[in-house]
């Protein structure tokens, strides 16, 4: 069976055709819907243009396998737009990125710190709730809307043949004041919030929810964080997954209900939970110490535009050297704490070089996820299967052994560069 998976990204649109597990083909292509801004806080993006370029990427698709039977969406989280009584957008999307959750109030507190006393609950700027609440605060909410939903809602329902949106609980969750373990939106915490239940979709009750060209069923949305992960661990529900880009990821599948300190439960398609910690960091502590060197070097007069290569010399030229400085990468803080500091300790005058700081910050980046997997090791001691993806990951084999041996285990890449779109696939297809 053929099946078709769509990720509607933030700055890029991609398309896959899946059939038993492997990608046939590949699409991807530049969002480019970004509004100008009317507010410095604003992140606004234009839903029609973005169906305009996932529907031509569909088509093009189809003209190459005709005989695709399902299809599958994932997309940003926790954005949303508002749509009309005959499903037509009548705002902008409002993306995840949008700060104005974090204006303040009449009394000076933000918007996201009100709703985090009043409810209890962890909300944060982009989420779709807050933003759904500061715009009824501001008379911003369309005369027109009667729902609003994520950008991949929209494109399911348009693909699907509907004029009203359905959710996956993956989507529900990330607008905020969902009730995880119960998977429902708590209404006495929107209370609280000001907010009542009017605009928000139902959830799916089949995850079948329409029919494209008469033939292709189309399934339910689901939320990319969930979505990458069927793709990169190829449906394998048994594997926990790492991921390194700009920041990193650890990701592991509970088919039961856990509560993990520094992990965040989230409802998983199909049934079933995912654990995440994320690190506000990750990548991007290599990425600054690369910034470091080439600074150093520009200093002393060299002119390379980037010291990547010489980094990678370095570590290739020898062996890992002992006496490594413990490095903590926390240059962002944590989701919790967002005001920690990162640090170096154990500096000596042996291990003051620059190959000893490489290393270093490798096994800090290596030991912050690992740390999230203690927290899960603690609640669950189940034994699962180490993966890893990003470019973060797969461009750099020495931070591969620093996860291998930080976790105690082989790490195994994942085959799929497309994970969104392909996990996608993978639900529409039962995985």
């Amino acid at each position: 069976m053929r099946v078709l998976g769509l990720d509607i990204g933030t700055t890029t649109i991609s398309a896959v055709v899946v059939e038993n597990g492997q990608v046939l083909q590949a699409l991807t292509r530049p969002n480019g819907s970004f509004l100008q801004d009317r507010e410095r806080w604003e992140k606004l993006q234009n839903p029609k243009r973005i169906r305009a370029t996932a529907l031509s990427m569909v088509d093009e698709l189809f003209r190459l396998y005709p005989d695709v039977e399902r299809i599958g969406v994932t997309g940003q989280m926790h954005g949303i737009v508002y749509l009309n009584r005959l499903g037509e957008p009548v705002s902008p999307l409002y993306t995840w990125q949008d700060g104005r959750g974090e204006e303040p109030t009449s009394t000076g507190e933000t918007l996201v710190s009100w709703i985090r006393r009043r409810t209890g609950y962890p909300v944060a700027t982009g989420y779709g709730l807050v933003t759904h609440c500061y715009n009824l605060r501001h008379g911003l909410v369309p005369v027109e809307a009667a729902v609003f939903c994520t950008i991949h809602d929209y494109i399911a329902m348009t693909l699907g043949g509907q004029s009203k949106p359905v959710l996956d609980a993956s989507d529900a969750a990330s607008f905020g004041l969902f009730d995880v373990a119960r998977g429902a939106f708590d209404l006495e915490a929107m209370e609280k919030a000001g907010v009542d239940g009017a605009m928000l979709p139902a959830l799916a009750e089949d995850p079948k929810i329409g029919v494209y060209r008469g033939k292709a069923a189309v399934y339910v949305a689901i939320g990319d964080n969930q979505a990458s992960f069927l793709g990169a661990t190829e449906g394998r529900l048994g594997c926990m997954l790492v991921n390194v880009g700009t920041g990193s990821q650890f990701s592991v599948y509970s088919k039961d209900y856990l509560s993990c300190p520094g992990l965040e439960t989230r409802p998983f398609p199909g049934g079933g939970y995912l654990l995440v910690g994320a690190s506000l960091c990750g990548g991007r502590a290599y990425a600054l110490l690369e910034q470091f060197f080439r600074m150093t070097g520009q200093m002393l007069g060299a002119t390379e535009d980037s010291a990547y290569d010489a980094m990678a010399a370095l570590l290739a030229s020898t062996e890992k050297p002992r006496d490594i400085p413990k490095v903590t990468p926390l240059f962002q803080g944590t989701r919790q704490d967002p005001g920690l500091r990162g640090s170096i300790t154990g500096l000596s005058v042996d291990n003051f070089t620059p190959q000893h700081f490489l290393w270093g910050m490798m096994e800090g980046i290596a030991g912050e996820l690992h740390q999230m997997y203690c927290a899960y090791r603690a609640s669950c001691d189940a034994p699962v299967t180490l993966m890893g993806s990003g470019n973060g990951l797969r461009k750099n084999p020495w931070l591969q052994h620093c996860f291998s041996e930080a976790f105690g285990q082989e790490l195994i890449l994942s085959r799929c560069n497309e994970e969104a779109a392909t996990g996608a696939a993978l639900f529409a297809a039962g995985r």
